[in-house]
């Protein structure tokens, strides 16, 4: 062997020994245990894109719905789901069990297969919700030509419907699994909602990018966000320890009603009242009172030029 290469297997077995070292990698290892299995990213896209066509008949996949025949398919798909998500919602409990020695795996299943049902009863009720959602995008853009245009199109959309799968699986009870699939949104369109914000009925997002939703907002009734807009957290509360304190109400309520439009940053558990508007580029820390206007202070145009001889 020559002495480069002895000298590249020597960086190599270091580089080994390094990595294999228990203090580098103590907090970013998740070790296996023997019958767990791990959720799955691939998986988990399968079952969104498979409740998309649920929810959204013939607009995606393979198959050519029609009237007598959508019963038939609605089954086949619903059967398909139940299997696919009973499986990672299983991973996502055994993922986050605290004592998995004490724990009966075939109970945990049956558990897992139970939320599954659960959650596709609620299916009727998700498609009800975004139905308005697409509805409320339709009407509110001029620029759209038809409802199939926001469905196939529109990254809000996307990112809605993300939110309403992982918010209902949150409110049962479903860790891990719920923040993936918001994730997975997050990453496609720059739209970031947390599963655990409460947003009501007829949301909508207009282009999208950069939006930020935080995990304790409160969004009301027929809300509508443009980009860039932040409903954010001014800061932590820490304990006496100086670790964040987890689950305390920091982000926005936005009641019925309310347009924030391009860059406005909404931070701190403040409300913004109905029928309110919020222009672009504002930073709000305050509570605003409904049938409220916040706009910037116009600049005294050619103010920049006065007294400069240009």
């Amino acid at each position: 062997m020559m002495e480069s290469d002895l000298k590249i297997l020597d960086l190599i077995n270091k580089t080994v020994e390094q990595l294999s070292d228990q203090e580098s990698y103590d907090l970013v290892c998740h070790e296996h245990r023997l019958g767990e299995p791990l959720p799955s990213t691939q998986k988990l896209a399968k079952i969104v894109n498979m409740i998309r066509e649920i929810i959204f008949p013939g607009y995606f996949g393979d198959t050519s719905l029609r009237s007598n025949t959508i019963k038939h398919y609605m089954g086949v798909y619903v059967d398909e789901l139940f299997e696919l998500l009973s499986e990672q919602i299983f991973a996502g409990l055994c993922f986050t069990c605290e004592n998995p020695e004490m724990v009966d795996m075939q109970e945990r299943r049956v558990h897992a297969q139970g939320i599954a049902g659960e959650f596709i009863s609620h299916l009727p009720e998700i498609r009800r919700k975004l139905v308005g959602d697409v509805e409320t995008a339709f009407v509110g853009d001029p620029a759209a030509k038809s409802q199939s245009e926001v469905i196939f199109c529109y990254p809000a959309i996307r990112a809605i419907s993300n939110y309403r799968i992982a918010n209902q699986l949150l409110k049962l009870d479903v860790p891990l699994i719920p923040r993936i699939i918001t994730e997975m949104a997050h990453s496609e369109t720059g739209i970031d909602i947390h599963p655990r914000a409460e947003i009501g009925e007829m949301f909508t997002i207009d282009h999208g990018t950069g939006v930020v939703i935080g995990s304790t907002c409160i969004i009301g009734n027929n809300v509508k966000l443009y980009q860039g807009v932040t409903l954010g957290a001014k800061s932590f509360p820490l304990d006496e320890d100086g670790n964040p304190i987890k689950g305390v109400p920091r982000h926005p309520i936005v009641e019925d009603n309310v347009i924030i439009y391009a860059q406005a940053t909404i931070l701190g558990r403040i409300t913004v009242g109905r029928n309110s508007i919020i222009g672009g580029n504002v930073w709000v820390t305050n509570d605003v009172a409904p049938d409220s206007k916040i706009v910037q202070f116009k600049a005294r145009e050619a103010s920049f030029c006065d007294g400069a001889g240009i």
